[in-house]
């Protein structure tokens, strides 16, 4: 089970990042390109969406003098981490649609479609 976290909108930035392939595996580089967010800020949400059961971890099975690079943490969202990003998503968009006066049509994609 997972647990609510609080979205940001820096939060929002790495849902929908991983929600660009959510079966993908992700890994920190990879996933400050998608967001536009530099270490320090993408780590610690990593580290929340992780505590709270919306993503899951693992080290890659490397060996860093034969391949020539440290090895990844690789990311990937949970099941229900996905369905959880997907609703928390679909709110913010909602949210902000209502408060900028559009219709709720005008303002993005039908819910269930993110």
């Amino acid at each position: 089970m997972i647990k609510p976290i609080r979205a940001t909108t820096a939060v929002a930035r790495v849902l929908a990042a991983f929600l660009e392939d959510p079966a993908a595996d992700r890994y920190g580089l990879d996933l400050m390109r998608d967001s536009g967010y530099p270490s320090g800020t993408l780590y610690p949400i990593l580290l929340r969406l992780e505590k709270a059961g919306w993503i899951e971890a693992r080290w890659e099975a490397l060996d860093p003098v034969a391949a020539g690079r440290p090895a990844r943490k690789y990311y990937r969202l949970t099941r229900d981490g996905a369905v959880a990003a997907r609703a928390e998503l679909a709110e913010l968009n909602r949210q902000l649609t209502r408060g900028l006066g559009l219709p709720e049509r005008l303002g993005g994609p039908e819910p269930g479609t993110i």
